[in-house]
């Protein structure tokens, strides 16, 4: 687990743990996590009320998987950067881990640093992906995510 900002973590799924009072955590993988939250295995249907995110008191958990072909949908960063932005400023620490804390988790602290926190450059993803590089140098986002973010940078949302 690392510290790439206050109060903001980066992990991988060793860190796993639930949120309480002083701790917030996204669950930046499908499996286990979304699917343990939710209950069940394999797939579960896009129609599914809980298909992209699960909010649980101080728990997000994401339906996020790291394809080479950007596959993202826009409303699971729209409910991130709402629940870090939710907790951070409410005072809690933010934990985010995905499986390897390699891609996933880090590009979701990158884009919670530069578009929530104004803590790096937002201009772009290159530059806010060099600034955070620095931090956190074992950053190795999945072309996906990487495609993804170069391509909707300037429609992500700002707090």
């Amino acid at each position: 687990m690392k510290e790439v900002h206050e109060r903001v973590f980066v992990a991988n799924d060793l860190s796993c743990t639930k949120g309480n009072a002083e701790l917030a955590v996204v669950h930046a993988c499908k499996s286990p996590c979304h699917q343990r939250a939710i209950g069940y295995s394999g797939s579960l249907p896009s129609t599914h009320p809980n298909y992209l995110v699960f909010e649980h008191d101080n728990d997000l958990f994401l339906n996020i998987i790291d394809p080479p072909a950007p596959l993202f949908m826009p409303p699971l960063f729209s409910n991130f950067l709402s629940f870090a932005n939710k907790h951070w400023s409410g005072g809690r620490k933010l934990l985010i881990h995905c499986n390897q804390g390699e891609s996933r988790a880090p590009s979701l602290a990158l884009l919670f640093l530069a578009k929530g926190l104004s803590a790096i450059d937002k201009s772009s993803y290159q530059t806010a992906r060099k600034e955070f590089e620095a931090i956190y140098p074992q950053y190795t986002p999945g072309k996906g995510i990487e495609t993804y973010f170069t391509k909707n940078w300037s429609t992500l949302g700002d707090f």
